[in-house]
């Protein structure tokens, strides 16, 4: 699926949009024309976001003629494809059978691992040299390699994963690479579905299998495939772009990381600020309003496309305090980064310890880090779903 929208260029890679500066504080709520041809509302405020994302009223299932986005899938896959793109109450029972894998105790357990995998990644940027690409080589890898342990997914077979993963959400694929890469995966994913079936283990997709069948329900292999693509997409692609663009923000705020570097506490504090502050979701929540609803002075119509911009909310003034400024000191978890309501993340606590992890042992292992071209120069995924750069040049 891309991200087509309407038009819009960045001052500067940090930044959002330049037609958000005449919304954000001053327009909560407006229309657009997309570049698709389809009409939608733009939700802005902060206060207005957070009121769509729990109202009943509104859907985020694909199959309604008003969603914001054409769906380019192949036949097969133009559905709904897991948990994220249901409504209560399925969204509900399906998202309930992969919780569990992502409560905040789990997903400490897991720190050990994710130390090892990403000094493992580290490793392989100091011999690459300086003028390494941290983002192939630590950003992209250290996530996927998570994300395909807690599913059971095999070592050997996660580099695939990850290329696929690349055309399928990069921006700059073609409609036949992007159909190819969901075709190939979800091959990939019922095979191992399937194998997990007859031999399950210790992992995510073994145990929904087994929650499936403690509760005598019709085993469909294909939402397990669709739910495990879900997650591998939303557990990889946001969090490496997340590591590159906060390394990239740390980087060019010399200030902010000499906070850092003088006070290690405030990375948990400093994690907050760059989910909020970058909000690379931004496009990842379109809704449709199944019926008329009062929001910001407007009503949209029942049927109508809705678009929650969480950069344009996140940097809302009247919730926010200098809201364009990157401040690690700020620290508060009173953001919709990882969105908001009934489809919150599920993988946030993953998503914030692998930030953690990563930063923490990036800058202390390679404390003389920095970037080799000015952030501004670096190309960014403009047309992407998840917004962030394409590669980060590092040298120390």
């Amino acid at each position: 699926m891309a991200a087509e929208t309407f038009p819009y260029e960045r001052k500067c890679p940090f930044s959002p949009p330049a037609q958000y500066e005449e919304i954000i504080g001053v327009t909560p709520v407006s229309k657009v024309r997309l570049a698709t041809g389809l009409d939608a509302w733009l939700v802005s405020g902060f206060a207005e976001a957070r009121q769509l994302l729990t109202d009943s009223r509104v859907s985020a299932s694909r199959k309604h003629p008003g969603y914001p986005f054409y769906f380019e899938a192949p036949p097969e896959f133009r559905s709904d494809t897991s948990f994220i793109a249901y409504d209560p109450p399925q969204h509900t029972n399906s998202r309930r059978k992969v919780a569990a894998s992502f409560t905040h105790r789990r997903v400490r357990q897991l720190r050990g691992a994710l130390e090892r995998n990403t000094d493992e990644c580290i490793e392989q940027l100091l011999a690459a040299g300086p003028g390494a690409d941290l983002h192939q080589l630590v950003s992209l890898p250290a996530p996927m390699i998570m994300i395909c342990e807690l599913l059971g997914v095999p070592r050997e077979d996660q580099g695939f994963l990850q290329k696929h993963g690349e055309n399928l959400f990069g921006g700059s694929s073609s409609h036949a690479e992007r159909q190819a890469a969901m075709v190939e995966v979800a091959q990939y994913l019922d095979t191992l579905v399937r194998q997990k079936m007859a031999t399950p283990g210790d992992d995510l997709i073994s145990r929904a299998i087994a929650e499936h069948r403690a509760e005598d329900e019709d085993f469909d292999v294909a939402s397990l495939v669709h739910m495990c693509r879900m997650l591998i997409n939303g557990g990889h692609e946001t969090t490496a772009n997340h590591i590159t663009m906060g390394v990239a923000a740390l980087l060019s705020h010399p200030d902010q990381l000499a906070k850092l570097r003088a006070e290690p506490a405030l990375l948990k504090p400093a994690i907050e600020e760059l989910v909020r502050w970058l909000s690379l979701g931004d496009l990842a929540v379109p809704r449709v309003a199944l019926a008329d609803i009062e929001l910001g002075g407007e009503v949209i119509r029942a049927g109508e496309g809705i678009l929650c911009l969480l950069q344009a909310a996140n940097r809302d003034p009247g919730e926010f305090d200098r809201p364009a400024e990157f401040d690690i000191t700020r620290g508060s978890r009173r953001h919709i980064g990882f969105g908001y309501g009934a489809h919150l993340c599920i993988g946030a606590d993953l998503a914030r310890l692998e930030l953690e992890v990563v930063l923490s042992r990036l800058f202390e292992r390679i404390p003389t880090l920095r970037l080799v071209d000015p952030v501004e120069r670096i190309p960014a995924k403009e047309r992407a779903i998840v917004y962030g750069l394409w590669e980060l040049k590092v040298t120390w």
